[in-house]
């Protein structure tokens, strides 16, 4: 059964959620909204339509119908998903959830779903943002949601290459604690990390909370175990290989359309001790983008390196909105990082920046630190009182990001009055750098019509794939593809890789029953 500590309808913990009273405040912010906030539905309430399959009675232990069980295993957590459970809309519910406990579980289940033709939906800590685990229709004789969270163990520790062998199934936190007593760590920290699973980040090329170097989960992988409805694939152990096209790279970013991960060879590190931060205002946004480039081009390797817009500072606490400012952090397991933090901030200096005092996580870096944290939390909040408030974010080359975050600032602003009947929020924030690119992203806040919000929203993110399109920048930088981004993803890819795509799901899930209508028909 899941784990009720979960909240059913929004983010997170059950226990975290922002208490109605204070919702009411926060929606003052947004004038426009409503300061009474919709009810949580009760789940003993919801619309739950009688599950369609029973499952074979040798799995049935496996198998769930418990209400809440279903009703949490609906949606994601994309506002979307918050505002439409907000609603009690469970019409999409799967038939039963299956929480195996073995692979070979995974393999029986498999195979009863193929010969019944019954949708399976890979599920992991269900935080998915882009409808990667909703079903959205089809012709398949039932759904079934199928839970990967007991399969949560490090199986194996190679010291000598710094490697863990760890089931597809463990969340963030479980797979640290596994790893801390061995003075190890993946150091992967999405935002979702507490509510995510390393399947989960496989199967969606999860970015982590670092800004600079090996942030990518894909980086992390030295090989991968997947079990598919024909047969189960797992490639070698290694550290690098030129042998044709690479078998991790056509299951990494699949989101549970070819197969279910169920192992990863990964490669991990010794955990740091030696940190150090700062953080550098900016009066111009520009200029602090240009220092931000010449960081990733020629400055040191940083743990952080994340540009917040005055908006964007203002909304976290971490400046009082006059002010973009620069994030900066460094970490090491060997040796202090003091060089490589000065080494930034004097590039930042260069640039008109003002460095506010190293120091070791206070001041502007903490305030932006607990709001990275609370930031899911308070957008359920906002979401109960009316407010259209959800982030998109992309990646592009250096030298178009001035122009398209101008123009995602412009059109979509332009779209929020117009929708909203009010001018609302577009701030940006740079999460990730690279030599040759950075990743911008936006958050659109706003009051909105209780009602009336997801057909709001979806004009709004209508503007900003279109601004995105015409740049040339990717739909999604590490928020994955889903069922949400399928037309941006189908305007990216060849049409050529699309048709090998397809071909592989034919060969791989000849039924059709992983995960129907993400990546591909």
């Amino acid at each position: 059964m899941s784990d009720r500590s979960r909240s059913w309808w929004g983010w997170g913990d059950a226990a975290k959620a922002v208490p109605d009273t204070t919702c009411g405040q926060l929606a003052a912010a947004l004038p426009g909204c409503a300061t009474t906030p919709v009810p949580v539905p009760d789940v003993a309430t919801l619309p739950l339509r009688a599950p369609r399959i029973e499952p074979p009675a040798a799995l049935a232990c496996r198998f769930s119908t418990d209400p809440y069980d279903r009703a949490g295993h609906t949606y994601g957590k994309s506002f979307r998903d918050v505002v439409r459970a907000l609603a009690g809309e469970v019409a999409a519910a799967p038939d039963l959830v299956a929480f195996p406990d073995t692979e070979a579980d995974v393999v029986a289940i498999l195979d009863w779903a193929g010969a019944a033709g019954i949708a399976v939906l890979p599920y992991g800590g269900g935080s998915s943002v882009v409808g990667g685990t909703e079903y959205r229709g089809g012709d398949h004789a039932g759904v079934v949601s199928l839970d990967l969270t007991a399969l949560d163990r490090v199986r194996e520790i190679d010291a000598t290459s710094r490697a863990v062998r760890v089931q597809g199934g463990a969340l963030g936190p479980v797979l640290e604690d596994q790893l801390r007593p061995h003075g190890l760590t993946l150091r992967h920290f999405p935002q979702s990390f507490e509510f995510s699973t390393v399947g989960g980040w496989l199967a969606t090329r999860s970015g982590g909370h670092y800004a600079m170097g090996r942030t990518h989960i894909d980086d992390a992988v030295e090989s991968m175990r997947m079990v598919t409805p024909v047969g189960i694939a797992e490639s070698w152990r290694l550290p690098g290989s030129g042998a044709g096209p690479s078998p991790d790279r056509l299951f990494l970013g699949s989101e549970g359309t070819l197969g279910v991960i169920t192992e990863a060879w990964l490669r991990v590190q010794d955990r740091p001790e030696h940190r150090a931060s700062d953080a550098v205002l900016f009066s111009s946004f520009d200029d602090a983008l240009a220092a931000v480039r010449e960081i990733a081009q020629s400055g040191p390797l940083l743990a952080n390196c994340r540009l917040l817009d005055g908006g964007e500072a203002r909304f976290s606490g971490a400046g009082d909105g006059t002010h973009a400012v620069l994030v900066l952090g460094a970490e090491s397991a060997a040796a202090p990082v003091d060089a490589e933090l000065a080494a930034a901030v004097e590039i930042a200096r260069g640039h008109g920046g003002s460095p506010q005092g190293a120091r070791s996580g206070g001041g502007a870096v903490g305030a932006w630190r607990s709001a990275f944290l609370q930031a899911p939390y308070l957008r359920d909040a906002l979401a109960r009182c009316g407010a259209v408030i959800e982030t998109f974010e992309t990646a592009c080359t250096w030298d178009i990001a001035p122009a398209l975050i101008d123009a995602v600032r412009t059109e979509v602003g332009a779209a929020v009055a117009e929708v909203c009947g009010t001018p609302g929020i577009v701030n940006c924030r740079i999460t990730h750098v690279y030599p040759d690119g950075l990743a911008p992203y936006f958050t659109v806040a706003a009051a909105g019509r209780i009602g009336a919000q997801l057909a709001q929203w979806d004009e709004i993110k209508a503007a900003a794939m279109a601004v995105l399109t015409r740049h040339r920048a990717t739909v999604t930088h590490h928020h994955a593809v889903g069922r949400d981004h399928r037309p941006g993803y189908d305007r990216q890819r060849p049409e050529v890789f699309a048709v090998a795509l397809r071909a592989t799901k034919a060969a791989l899930d000849p039924q059709g029953i992983l995960n129907p209508g993400v990546l591909i028909d």
